[in-house]
Parts: structure tokens; sequence; C-alpha cells
């Protein structure tokens, strides 16, 4: 439910009102209906049983996700962002992909929701938009908020971030009064300890190591500090779906090396950040 006195607020609802009447998918939440009758704005979904991501990713949830739950919500969540960017003509980009945007139904099957933000490509063939910068602060594109350039693999930056949390089980940014950011905390643990330690302790150790780098390896590549660098969704959903399958034909190598993390301890900015806020400037 929404507030007709709040103007972002309004135009957020139009926008996603709209983009529901042209976007359908297994993977993206449904839309039952909507009202708008000037005084109150509501949209109502299908109901989404086992509430978002970021709770079960939560240390204080006692139902721990299994290894298998996550990476079948991380590939159901791929295939619906996947859908935005190539199902759709012209292309959608979400903007605000993060963990609280993943709504898991009865059966903890992953939906994307929360389209207020979204942008539609003008043309087909566009390969970016320039727009004031919106998101969330954790989940945001630095490539985006240096140049307000968006782009498809803006969103890929966002889900990467995303599969991080899933991985290790840690927020996008600590709560600690040093805010670190899950790449960061990814980083220096991979430098120091290997994958075996970043995987979130509560599954104690019932996962397969290879899977696991390998899930790792997609992350890392999706949070490259530069677009061009980063693979597409459709990349990235069939290498999630090897993991999940278990059908990795070419293990992956744990060892990792400050040469192979060139940039990512230092180019993720801390310095506006405060908690879970939203950004839009």
């Amino acid at each position: 439910m929404l507030s007709s006195e709040s103007a972002q607020g309004h135009m957020q609802f139009q926008a996603e009102a709209k983009l529901y009447a042209v976007v359908h998918h297994k993977y993206l939440t449904g839309l039952i209906g909507y009202c708008d009758n000037g005084t109150n704005m509501a949209l109502i979904y299908e109901y989404m049983a086992n509430g978002d991501l970021a709770k079960h990713l939560s240390d204080k949830n006692e139902n721990i996700l299994s290894w298998n739950q996550r990476l079948q919500i991380a590939v159901d969540a791929a295939e619906g962002l996947e859908y935005l960017h190539h199902g759709c003509n012209p292309p959608i980009v979400h903007r605000d992909v993060k963990s609280k945007n993943i709504l898991l139904n009865e059966k903890f099957q992953g939906k994307l929701a929360d389209f207020g933000l979204s942008k539609i490509f003008p043309n087909e063939g566009d390969t970016h938009i320039f727009t004031v910068v919106a998101g969330t602060i954790g989940y945001l594109d630095p490539e985006y908020n240096r140049l307000s350039r968006l782009k498809e693999k803006s969103d890929v930056f966002s889900f990467g971030v995303v599969l991080l949390e899933i991985i290790t089980g840690q927020p996008a940014i600590t709560k600690t009064e040093e805010k670190i950011h899950i790449i960061q905390l990814v980083s220096s643990m991979l430098l120091e300890n290997g994958v075996k330690d970043i995987v979130d302790p509560r599954l104690k150790g019932e996962f397969d190591i290879n899977y696991a780098t390998k899930a790792l390896d997609i992350a890392m590549a999706c949070v490259a500090r530069t677009s061009i660098n980063r693979p597409t969704m459709t990349h990235v959903v069939m290498e999630l779906k090897q993991c999940f399958e278990n059908k990795i034909t070419d293990l992956p190598d744990s060892n990792y090396t400050p040469e192979s993390l060139p940039d990512a301890l230092n180019y993720v900015s801390f310095d506006r950040i405060s908690g879970e806020s939203s950004l839009a400037r």
C-alpha cells in the first residue's frame, strides 16, 4: 500500500503496474491486481508463503536453507533476470536486484519482485541508457554509479552480490561499525583461507567443494569492476544449472591469488553507506 502523497512512490507504482502488463515468467512474481483510486494505491501479488530470501539467509533464522535449496533459488532468480534481459523486446533492466527482492513460495522457488525502479530500453539493440542513479547501496553497480550509464550488466553485478550472500550467508554489507562489503570480505577470505571457509558455516560442510568453488567463480565474475568483463545472465543461468545438476565438466581451481582478484578489494566505495538505504539521485 502506497501513500498518494508520495510523488516518487506514485511514479514507481505506475511503472511497476505498466511493466506487469507486458512481462510474464514463472520466476517473476505474478501480479493479481492493483488499486489506484487516487487516495490509495496498492499492488496485489501472488502469495509467497516463505517471504524474502534475505530473511532466510539471516543468522537469526533457525531454518537454514540447504546447499541445494540455495542453488535452486539462485537458478530461479537468474532465469527470471535472464528473461527480462533476453526474453523481452526491448530488454528490461530491473535496477534493484537484491536478496530482499527475491521472494520464495511454498516450494522455496525463488521469484524476482519489485519492478518499481525497472527501465525498459527505448529501442531494440540499445546497449545502455543514461539515467539517474537508483538502486540499493551494497548491490549498486559501481560503473553505473560513476557514469550514470545503465546496462543489463548492472543487474549482473547486483545478482553477483546476491549470489555471494547465498554462498556465504553474509549480508551485502556487514552490520558492524566498519561496514565491510561482501566483495571485500570474500576476497580477503579467499586469499587467506580458500573456498571451504567462505561457505556458510551453518551448512556444517554439507556441500561439494567443487560445486561451491564453481558457484563462487560465477559470483566473482558477475561482480567484475567493469561491465565488459561480466558474463551475460544467459551464461550465468547455464553455469549455475551445471552446479545444481552436478554436471560440471571442468572442475574449477580453488587456488586464488592476489593477481586473480585484481581489484575486488579496492573498487567499492563505502563512504556514503548507511545500512539498507536506497539511493536515487
